[in-house]
């Protein structure tokens, strides 16, 4: 592999630098002093983490980001990929377009609570899916050829995809409280960026968040032999039935007839995010503006519902479930 220093992003070589608090030494000292320079030559580990076009050399060291709509992968002319997009580049860089692509599709939900108060939980604990993806990219197997880290988010589940079978000492059922590093020194270097955690507490932390959340645990699995999966899963079908209860409830409560089917929708629509508009209304019962505005106007006929507004022409106008 013939490369050179001025192969490498002096920008982040000096924030390497800052991280390491040895400014004072020159690119080449620090380099070699943490073993990125071998024999004279620019070791892969360095490439990977600085340099400026990695792919060059390791064509399989990029990462896909892949956003469905719905809980499956459809072809053809059902496919439901609604955002596709590839990252390639230095290993600081993966990661921070990666957590950009993410935090850009995350869902927060929000609720009313039993003391009348809206709370907002967001779709996953960050520090779940985040450390996530830095294993997946601190641990593939670079070797490995043809493939390249894939993440993957649903409705209800996100899915962290790495090249490379585990090591030998690993397995799926010990890896929770097993140390270990295919790439020590990208792992070391990732540690010093405050990214990974050295004793491996990061995996068995996942665990802890997810229970946190009230989450199902972080599922390991391999697709195949020669690579690992982690799948995340949220509990958006969970929410669902509990905003179909709280409809329910408030039946019972209001001592009303049935809410009909569109009518459901819109007060589970309201439990989790607490006001709508006419325009949301009719995207979501998939009717006419004048339609949603009836049923609205209907819902707080029947004391369900209050209006917020100015005028009737208010652009500004939402309606809210009534305390």
């Amino acid at each position: 592999m013939e490369s050179n220093l001025s192969d490498l992003d002096e920008g982040l070589l000096s924030e390497y630098k800052e991280h390491l608090n040895c400014k004072e030494l020159t690119t080449q000292q620090v380099l070699e002093a943490r073993g990125f320079i071998q024999k004279r030559q620019l070791t892969t580990a360095a490439i990977l983490l600085f340099g400026k076009n990695p792919t060059y050399y390791f064509p399989q060291a990029r990462l896909r980001f892949l956003r469905y709509e719905g809980v499956s992968r459809e072809t053809g002319s059902r496919m439901n990929i609604v955002k596709d997009q590839t990252f390639e580049g230095p290993i600081p860089h993966l990661i921070r377009q990666a957590q950009k692509a993410i935090k850009a599709q995350l869902r927060e939900f929000q609720f009313l609570g039993e003391d009348g108060r809206f709370k907002i939980v967001p779709e996953y604990p960050e520090f779940a899916w985040f450390e996530g993806i830095v294993n997946a990219i601190a641990h593939r197997d670079y070797s490995f050829r043809g493939d390249y880290i894939r993440i993957s988010m649903f409705d209800d589940r996100l899915e962290i995809f790495s090249p490379g079978s585990l090591p030998n000492i690993v397995t799926l059922e010990n890896m929770r409280y097993t140390r270990y590093a295919r790439n020590p020194r990208i792992a070391r270097a990732l540690v010093s960026f405050g990214w990974v955690r050295e004793l491996n507490e990061g995996v068995n932390r996942i665990y802890d968040e997810m229970a946190g959340f009230y989450l199902n645990e972080p599922e390991y699995s391999q697709p195949h032999p020669h690579a690992l999966q982690l799948k995340l899963e949220n509990n958006y079908a969970s929410r669902q039935l509990r905003m179909d209860d709280r409809v329910d409830d408030l039946e019972k409560k209001l001592d009303q007839d049935t809410f009909n089917e569109n009518e459901r929708k819109i007060l589970a629509y309201l439990y989790s995010h607490g006001q709508i508009t006419v325009k949301l209304a009719s995207e979501i019962i998939e009717m006419s503006d004048a339609t949603a505005r009836k049923l609205l106007r209907g819902l707080v006929y029947k004391n369900v519902l209050s209006w917020h507004g100015n005028s009737k022409r208010d652009p500004k106008q939402y309606y809210t479930i009534k305390p």
